[in-house]
């Protein structure tokens, strides 16, 4: 946030017509603030007015500094549920104490009083000058000189009043409308899901034991979990499966050191979340915790010195052995999990957590972790807990958790394989009218430098109206950047892109997409609102009806929380905001990566229904996962081109 906060002084200063964006610098160090101690507002605020001065000089420092203060101020009233006098009287104790301040530095640096004073003069003199020009505003003139020569008499009065009055008024504007913007964004969820009690014992995680463990969250009508019994020591490979909503990342939460609302969690010592010897976690979205600009610089990143293991041995270990130079942009999925899980076991962790760490990674980039973290509790003295969805993670485990509506039931492999057919056996519509074709794409990141990278390499595809195809292809193959070119997002390199003829570039919004991970792309409070903005300013309720039953979401799910739905259901919310609008075209990038089985089929059952009114569909996916069921033609890539495509006859498919 505070980055941020630099990001919007410096344009404002450097760029011309740029310097409105002031107005709205302080709202990130406003969130701070309404969210976090004032510690982290001081901190956040000093490192920002430091790298704001590096950057464009003390001109933008000034501006980051008062923009830290007056959010700090008001977010620290907003946090605390206070008023607008309690903001009126803060800034009448802030501004007299900076005004002293500023009249006691001013007075110490003698030259920086001179240069800012006769500058001062000078700028009275050519305003004068230039006013005397005219005779009617030469009373003018005489009265700006005889001022600015008060003020400069009595600078240290002067300066005090400024300063004191400009903190004064900036705190009364900042609060209506800073306070505005705080107010809406109170409501976005701000808790840390691996929030951890404090636990002053020495870190040892393990051996650890739930005795009829349970957890209700704030304001939650019924609990997560309820009575879960479950050892977990030392050499052991557990795995943790369940719906979606059956409560697994809950219990994960209480094995990284969250206290249950009920039950009992039984250490020998401490959990240690994120301390060497302690509790690890490795989480669904490895970029979220990438935080090195080097695969060797995010192993130990946040290690004290003494504690810096071999880093070279390390990334071996976990498969990335000759990369520690390597840039953490330029890495696929699957690096990225490895690297998250050498960055774990960088602390010696005795409990190693691994929250859906395989959902977005390919077939065979996840046998391979899988085996790694396998493999880990025969190596180390350490355990490790896998959350999946996919039957084949299980193979290895010493033990199956199964949880379902937050209770531990008998694992039943059955569950995690269930067979999909399409819903109807009509032919699907067939058309030769292009929709959309690429010609010879070829697409290369940051071109003509050296950290160019080609994705795409002399692509040809034609989508036709009604059609279905389904594009595979392992972690960095080039689907992704398929998917943004064919939706315009993203102008190929070379060749073209082209929709009903004209380049899908320029008409942004024509092509559906919904991303990977779907929570991004839902940017209002509740559903109906989020499929109102998606649809435009003609969508209304009506609207929201017909596509909330169009992908199969009951109709009452319309005033809920983005926050309060399942994966499946926010990726059925991105769906029904694309088909309020009609769309010829649409393109899912890997529509079924981190549901459970059920959770694929309702997304298949969507698909199907989209197809067959005549919406072709294009689904990107690192596996089939039952797709060419909907889906009548498979184009493979490799390398960023496509090495096989071809017909399929729409069998029933099996989901493990």
């Amino acid at each position: 946030m505070a980055g941020f906060t630099v990001a919007l002084s410096v344009i404002a200063t450097v760029v011309p017509l740029a310097s409105a964006l002031n107005l709205v610098a302080a709202v990130p160090m406003g969130i701070v603030a309404q969210r976090f101690r004032i510690r982290a507002v001081i901190a956040s605020g000093v490192a920002a007015t430091a790298v704001a001065f590096v950057a464009a000089g003390t001109g933008s420092a000034s501006t980051v500094a008062l923009c830290a203060l007056l959010g700090g101020m008001i977010g620290a009233v907003k946090r605390h549920g206070l008023g607008f006098v309690s903001a009126l009287t803060a800034s009448l104790i802030v501004g007299p104490a900076l005004a002293l301040l500023s009249v006691a530095i001013l007075w110490i640096l003698e030259p920086l009083r001179t240069l800012m004073l006769n500058t001062l003069e000078n700028t009275a003199r050519g305003v004068s000058a230039l006013l005397k020009r005219s005779p009617a505003l030469v009373g003018a003139a005489e009265w700006i000189e005889t001022s600015v020569g008060t003020a400069v008499h009595y600078w240290w009065a002067w300066v005090a009043g400024s300063v004191a009055l400009g903190i004064v008024i900036s705190t009364v504007v900042s609060y209506f409308v800073l306070g505005a913007v705080l107010d809406r964004l109170a409501a976005l969820p701000s808790s840390d899901p691996l929030e951890s009690d404090a636990d002053s014992r020495p870190v040892d995680p393990l051996p650890l034991t739930l005795e009829n463990a349970g957890f209700t969250y704030p304001g939650a009508p019924t609990p997560a979990l309820t009575n879960i019994d479950l050892t977990v020591d030392r050499g052991e490979f557990v795995a943790v499966v369940g719906h979606n909503g059956s409560g697994k990342s809950t219990l994960t939460r209480l094995l990284a050191g969250r206290r249950p609302t009920t039950g009992s969690v039984v250490r020998p010592g401490s959990a240690g979340l994120g301390r060497h010897g302690g509790t690890a976690v490795v989480l669904q979205r490895p970029e979220s915790q990438i935080l090195g600009t080097r695969v060797a610089d995010d192993v130990v990143w946040g290690l004290p010195p003494d504690s810096v293991p071999d880093v070279d041995a390390l990334l071996t270990e976990v498969g990335l052995g000759g990369m520690g130079m390597r840039e953490t942009s330029s890495l696929s999925g699957g690096e990225m999990q490895r690297l998250a899980v050498a960055g774990a076991l960088a602390r010696r962790p005795a409990l190693l957590i691994a929250d859906e760490a395989t959902a977005m990674v390919d077939r065979a980039g996840r046998e391979e972790l899988v085996t790694l973290l396998a493999d880990l509790p025969r190596r180390h003295p350490m355990a490790v807990v896998l959350v999946t969805h996919h039957h084949c993670d299980t193979r290895g485990a010493d033990r199956v958790v199964q949880l379902h509506q937050g209770t531990r039931i008998e694992h039943q492999p059955s569950w995690m394989t269930s067979a999909y057919a399409a819903p109807a056996r009509r032919p699907w519509p067939v058309s030769t009218r292009p929709v959309l074709e690429l010609a010879d794409v070829s697409h290369t990141y940051n071109h003509r430098t050296p950290w160019a990278r080609q994705a795409l390499s002399g692509v040809n595809l034609t989508v036709n109206e009604g059609d279905g195809i389904l594009v595979l292809g392992g972690n960095g193959s080039g689907k992704s950047t398929l998917a943004w070119v064919m939706a315009g997002l993203t102008t190929p390199s070379h060749g073209t892109a082209l929709y009903e003829g004209t380049p899908i570039a320029k008409q942004i919004g024509e092509v559906g997409l919904t991303f990977q991970h779907s929570r991004l792309q839902l940017q209002r409070r509740t559903v109906a609102e989020d499929i109102e903005a998606a649809g435009g300013p003609e969508i209304g309720s009506l609207q929201v009806s017909w596509a909330l039953d169009a992908v199969g979401l009951d109709r009452h799910l319309a005033g809920r929380s983005i926050d309060q739905l399942s994966g499946g259901q926010m990726r059925r919310v991105v769906l029904a905001g694309l088909l309020v609008r009609k769309p010829r075209l649409l393109i899912l990038d890997e529509p079924l990566a981190g549901l459970d089985p059920p959770g694929r089929q309702e997304i298949m059952n969507v698909v199907s229904w989209i197809r067959r009114s005549g919406t072709a569909v294009v689904v990107i996916s690192h596996d089939v996962d039952g797709m060419d069921a909907v889906c009548s033609t498979t184009v493979e890539l490799s390398a960023g081109s496509i090495v096989d495509r071809g017909a399929q006859a729409a069998p029933a498919r099996t989901m493990s």
